[in-house]
């Protein structure tokens, strides 16, 4: 029985490196940076909305092909030029105080909208590799 589910256990672990060796995505240990989540929000007016806002990002450890960054799930009617590419390097947080240079912004025009919580997501990508954390958009009558 015990050789039964080993050889289950072989087979299964197979089929899944050949998938992931076909599909040509790597496994998220094989990044050797990582897009920081900062919990990022912002309150905009439902009539009004954000004509040009920014959202930061902040990439660390080390890259050799630039990151490029954005926005994706953006509210309706809502738009992005993008972000700053970031250059080949590395970012590491100062062991001294733990402080971690920005090192990208992306740019977004929130669209009025109705009353709600809408959460797209900021994305960076080595062209292997994407990642995204989520950013909120809190839309509001009045953000006073």
């Amino acid at each position: 029985m015990k050789t039964i589910h080993r050889a289950a256990r072989l087979a299964l672990g197979a089929t899944t490196g050949l998938a992931l060796a076909l599909s040509g995505t790597t496994p998220a240990s094989a990044a050797t940076w990582e897009l920081r989540d900062l919990q990022q929000r912002i309150c905009v007016t439902a009539s009004g909305g954000h004509p040009s806002t920014y959202f930061v990002a902040v990439v660390v450890g080390s890259w050799s092909t630039t990151v490029q960054i954005g926005l994706r799930n953006l509210p309706p009617g809502s738009t992005s030029a993008g972000g700053t590419p970031i250059a080949p390097g590395s970012n590491y947080p100062n062991p001294g105080n733990g402080a971690t240079t920005v090192n990208g912004f992306v740019q977004a025009s929130i669209a009025p909208l109705p009353v709600g919580v809408y959460t797209p997501l900021l994305t960076a990508s080595d062209g292997t590799e994407t990642q995204s954390v989520p950013v909120t958009v809190n839309v509001k009558e009045s953000c006073y």
